[in-house]
C-alpha cells in the first residue's frame, strides 16, 4: 500500500511541477509506472492529469497578478517565452489553451491566460481536455506497443 501511495503521489507531484514554469517531466514517470504493470493505467492517467491541470491552475492564478512582478529578478518566467505565448494566444484566442500540453509554449500559455484575465471555467475545461488528452494518447501508445 505504501508503494502505491508513493507511486501515485510521486506521479501527482511530478505532473504538478511539470505544469508549472519549473523544468520537470512527468511523461517518463507515467510510462515507467504503466510498464511496471503494477498500477491501474486509468488511475495513473487520472492522477497525472489532476496534477498537471492543478499546476496549470497555479500558473493561471500567478498570471492574474504577474504584471507587477514580471521585471523582478526572481520572476520565474522568461520574458521572451511570455511574449511568444502572448502572441500565440492573441492569434488563436481561447482555443490556444488546447496547446497547453505542448512543451515550452504550453506552460507560458497558461500564465498568459491569467494575465489576460481569461475566465476560469473555460480555462479549466480547455486545459483539462488538452492535458488529459496528452496523457491518454501516451498511455494508449505505451500499452499498444509494450
Amino acid at each position: 500500500m505504501n508503494l502505491d501511495l508513493a507511486a501515485y503521489g510521486g506521479l501527482f507531484a511530478a505532473a504538478l511541477i511539470a505544469a508549472t514554469i519549473l523544468p520537470a517531466q512527468s511523461e517518463a514517470l507515467l510510462v515507467g509506472l504503466i510498464l511496471a504493470g503494477s498500477y491501474s493505467t486509468p488511475a495513473l492517467v487520472a492522477v497525472a492529469s489532476l496534477g498537471n491541470v492543478l499546476g496549470s491552475v497555479i500558473n493561471w492564478a500567478l498570471g492574474r497578478g504577474v504584471e507587477r512582478f514580471k521585471h523582478a529578478r526572481w520572476f520565474p518566467v522568461d520574458v521572451a517565452k511570455m511574449a511568444a505565448a502572448e502572441r500565440w494566444y492573441r492569434r488563436y484566442g481561447l482555443w490556444s489553451l488546447l496547446a497547453s500540453w505542448v512543451p515550452v509554449i504550453g506552460d507560458p500559455l497558461t500564465v498568459i491566460a491569467g494575465v489576460l484575465k481569461v475566465r476560469f471555467l473555460p480555462f479549466l475545461v480547455l486545459v483539462t481536455i488538452a492535458k488529459t488528452g496528452r496523457y491518454i494518447v501516451l498511455a494508449l501508445v505505451v500499452t499498444v506497443w509494450a
